[in-house]
């Protein structure tokens, strides 16, 4: 169990606060939705977690491989629905892991990646395509 703590701070701003940590997210509503748009969104962050969620199991199981993987990137577009209610519709994802396009533990690693909590997590109903691209 994780406490986080969520302060409202009015303006459509929240405050996240990770229990352990003391570490702090600041949330606003997005430009499209009476917002801002200075910071992440609820949203956004759903779509943050996916992408750093998949970066970090394949990162945990490349130091188990003993497989250096800096420089991996991961990029998401989060897509919201056009009809009501509002809601994230789409994920597209794409995995870019400095690797040959050869290499041995190509599957294990796109495995571990589409196994991660987050995307288990995430409504069946969201689209969520993953491209991976490896390059040496």
């Amino acid at each position: 169990m994780v406490p986080i703590s969520v302060t409202y701070e009015g303006g459509l701003r929240c405050r996240a606060t990770h229990g352990p940590s003391e570490g702090q997210i600041i949330t606003d509503a997005p430009v499209d939705n009476h917002g801002k748009g200075e910071s992440f969104s609820p949203t956004d962050l759903v779509a943050t977690a996916l992408a750093t969620c998949m970066a970090t199991v394949i990162g945990i199981k490349a130091q188990q491989k003993e497989l250096d993987v800096t420089g991996m990137s991961v990029s998401v577009e989060k897509h919201m629905s056009a009809d009501s209610p509002r809601r994230i519709a789409g994920l597209p994802i794409t995995i870019k892991i400095p690797l040959s396009p050869d290499h041995p533990e190509r599957k294990l690693l796109e495995a571990t990646a589409l196994g991660c909590p987050v995307h288990h997590s995430v409504h069946p109903d969201i689209d969520k395509p993953v491209t991976f691209i490896w390059q040496a």
